[in-house]
């Protein structure tokens, strides 16, 4: 006895969240441990094979372009041959999994293992792209997975749909804090690019399990000798008596209005790149055939301009993304070569000297270059990011901005008889945070900046500018993630924006589809048949008649299908067939209605071809099972035909249906912007429009996406001018309007669904909320 209660208290514990938390915090640090080894270890060869052949310069070339191109060949080729998911990012297909859309095969084993070997292989072949996008994406399938594997084990809540999705939401935490070891940084970036509406409840679970993956992350660095302690990933020395003054502010405001502008364009371009090959047909079908030459030349084009001893020594081409960053964020001036005494010397500055050109001109060109670099990058197909990428252009900018404010003010900014110089690693820090929170439309790069460089010292420097960024980003493009989802034309909600003031004056009348699909009680299975022959929806309205309009509710296609085959279903043939033959008196060996052929209830019927062309149909009318041919005479076709023509004409018998009672309803009146948060904040696909419990429209997400992104020319759609739904809002119901309501409800007050019989008290099951009332 004491043996079972300890083993249940175990099985109860085990099954928690905190244990659930800890085993994915644990799972992404080993992962992103492995991983960061593996890269820099690919990293290093390609540096042993290019310093090994310095005595002769093409076959440095040969080797510093080819190995690059083998890794992302290889990259591609994995990834389309094991799960084709697994390219690209992975944010905005989380944000679309969140909204509670089923993406199919994202989140599987194949996928995880494609997503992170397809990962290693492309960041380790050095071109720039970045690993915190995928890496979101891979901690929600190590999430989904041990959701599968915890359920196979303990069961009870791991099989609950919603906690799964609150263990998603927690994972997109976790694969950004053991990322870049910013835990608190990860959750609110996390929340800023996946979430609409955030539930709290789920604040905790993203703080713990990021927060432990970041420790165990840190700690594996110490375990295997990278770091003597727990450190910042790119540890700064800025001075905390006097980091800046109150007059550079005005230089980093300056810098976040210009990274703003620089974000605007990095998604434009991007999409442009995309938009650009899908349009040139010729184009889009050779690189569809041959889905490894794309990547092969991007690839051949950036390790060529990036090669050392060609164009690449006037951008710093040997160094990695790591190295850069530790460069750029160095407090040394680079254009004086003054530096204290207490600051030790930071490698890889001599990447950035070149003694026909001066810093300046190295940063400029590190800048353009690797911003039109790293915009195509992203574009190849194979998993990856683009926040690291971004990230480092922001860092050379803000770099930029700093030597030049150096040369301005050589003698520093002089404050109380004090000489303090300027520092440019604090302007590179500030253009990092701006430029990557420009591209994203997040303010949380802030946090994260913080936690990489271990110091808070610029933290009104960087809001100010992360800020600016956001506002001037926000105002001319999408974030890059939104950028994505159009181009992939995910099922997704877009955001309303900041300045579309017109909007918020747009009705549901105004974009509503007004030619509604439903069906009435008096239907007829040849109504029913032609509504699914001719339509794919996945929800038909049920109303009361064609004259009233009155919304009854909604019927799922599946359970019209089970109705369809049900009526024309093999065992009420069999039936008319042996009536058939008891009449005729003749004894015809008919097949035995066996287990396998009777239907256990009308609603497991479901397969039905729903296609438009005459077999179609006909697998409509002869829903009969091919486990066994019915042996008939050929007389008796012409008197089956007769039969199946009767039951068609019969009118549908909803006794047997799930009916959902209350599907979601809009009024005409309802504003765009209420409209857009009812959406987003329940996660509906569409939602009907009814007026007096009449049914005159229905919304889906196609029609509130187009309006909120100002193209409301639909086929179908009642098309209005934004401001001609302006009304006075303190309109109130009439009496006419009243009396009308009254009228209905006197009416329909017998009418009831067909359901399950009612308590003699409740009232009518038919009767409209609004009567109710």
């Amino acid at each position: 006895v004491c043996a079972s209660r300890c083993q249940k208290f175990l099985i109860s514990r085990v099954g928690e969240d905190w244990i659930f938390l800890i085993l994915l915090g644990l799972l992404m640090a080993l992962v992103s441990w492995v991983m960061d080894y593996a890269i820099a270890f690919c990293q290093e060869a390609q540096k042993w094979m290019y310093g090994g052949l310095d005595s002769n310069l093409l076959l440095q070339y040969i080797a510093w372009i080819s190995y690059p191109v083998v890794l992302i060949t290889f990259s591609a080729g994995f990834t389309q041959i094991l799960a084709p998911q697994a390219v690209g990012s992975g944010i905005p297909e989380m944000k679309t999994i969140l909204r509670g859309v089923v993406l199919k095969e994202y989140l599987t084993f194949k996928t995880f293992v494609a997503k992170v070997i397809g990962l290693t292989c492309a960041l380790g072949s050095g071109m720039p792209l970045g690993k915190e996008g995928p890496f979101v994406h891979v901690a929600s399938l190590c999430a989904a997975l041990l959701s599968k594997f915890m359920a196979a084990v303990f069961g009870g809540i791991y099989k609950n749909e919603l906690r799964n999705t609150e263990m998603l939401s927690a994972a997109c935490a976790v694969g950004v804090g053991c990322c870049f070891a910013a835990p608190i940084g990860g959750v609110l970036f996390s929340i800023e690019v996946t979430s609409t509406f955030f539930a709290v409840r789920n604040y905790w679970r993203g703080f713990f399990a990021a927060t432990f993956s970041a420790f165990i992350f840190r700690v594996l660095a110490v375990w295997n000798q990278e770091e003597e302690t727990i450190t910042a990933l790119f540890k700064t020395r800025f001075r905390l008596d006097f980091p800046f003054d109150l007059q550079e502010l005005p230089a980093f405001a300056i810098l976040g209005i210009a990274c703003g502008f620089g974000g605007a364009l990095f998604v434009y371009l991007n999409r442009l790149i995309v938009e650009c090959m899908r349009k040139q047909k010729t184009i889009n079908k050779f690189l569809l055939r041959k889905r490894l030459v794309y990547p092969a030349l991007v690839t051949l084009l950036i390790s060529t301009l990036t090669f050392p001893p060609g164009f690449g020594q006037f951008m710093a081409g040997q160094l990695t993304q790591h190295e850069s960053l530790v460069a750029l964020f160095d407090n040394r001036t680079w254009c004086r070569q003054g530096v204290a005494e207490e600051f030790d010397y930071i490698s890889h500055h001599h990447a950035w000297k070149h003694p026909q050109v001066n810093v300046f001109i190295t940063l400029i060109l590190f800048t353009v270059m690797k911003f039109w670099m790293s915009a195509v990058a992203t574009t190849m197909p194979v998993p990856c990011g683009a926040f690291m990428p971004v990230f480092l252009i922001g860092a050379a900018f803000g770099r930029l901005v700093g030597e030049i404010m150096a040369a301005m003010f050589p003698d520093g900014i002089h404050a109380a008889g004090s000489v303090y110089p300027i520092v440019p690693g604090g302007y590179a820090v500030v253009g990092a945070a701006a430029l990557s929170g420009a591209v994203t439309h997040t303010v949380s790069t802030a946090v994260i900046v913080f936690e990489l460089t271990g110091q808070i010292s610029h933290i009104l420097p960087v809001m100010i500018a992360v800020i600016l960024a956001n506002a001037v980003a926000q105002a001319l493009q999408p974030s890059l993630y939104d950028s994505i989802i159009r181009i992939k034309k995910l099922p997704y909600l877009p955001e309303l924006g900041m300045g579309h003031h017109e909007k918020y004056n747009i009705r549901v009348e105004d974009i509503m589809v007004r030619d509604v699909r439903y069906i009435t009680l008096n239907s007829s299975y040849r109504d029913l048949q032609e509504m699914l022959m001719t339509g794919q929806l996945k929800t038909l309205a049920l109303v009361e008649s064609r004259d009233s309009m009155i919304l009854l509710g909604s019927i799922e296609r599946l359970q019209l299908q089970s109705l369809l085959s049900f009526q024309l279903s093999r065992q009420r043939r069999l039936e008319y067939l042996r009536e058939l033959a008891q009449d005729n008196g003749t004894h015809d060996h008919l097949p035995s209605l066996t287990s396998d052929s009777t239907p256990s209830s009308p609603c497991t019927h479901t397969h039905l071809n729903s296609s438009t062309n005459s077999s179609a149909r006909q697998a409509v009318r002869f829903l009969v099972s091919t486990q066994q041919s019915l042996e008939v005479p050929v007389s008796s076709l012409m008197q089956i035909t007769e039969w199946e023509e009767q039951q068609l004409d019969e009118p549908v018998d909803f006794k047997n249906c799930k009916i959902d009672p209350a599907p979601f309803q809009l009024v005409e009146q309802t504003s765009l912007h209420k409209t857009h948060t009812i959406f987003s904040l329940l996660g509906l696909d569409h939602a009907y429009v009814t007026s007096m419990g009449r049914l005159v429209g229905v919304v889906s997400l196609k029609e509130l996406r187009k309006a909120i992104e100002g193209s409301v020319t639909v086929t179908g759609v009642k098309v209005r001018p934004p401001l001609a739904s302006f009304r006075d809002s303190g309109n109130t119901t009439n009496v006419s309007e009243v009396t009308e309501l009254h009228k209905l409800c006197i009416r329909h007050r017998g009418l009831s669904l067909p359901r399950e019989p009612n308590p003699p008290n409740s009232p009518p099951a038919g009767l409209h909320k609004e009567c109710q009332v």
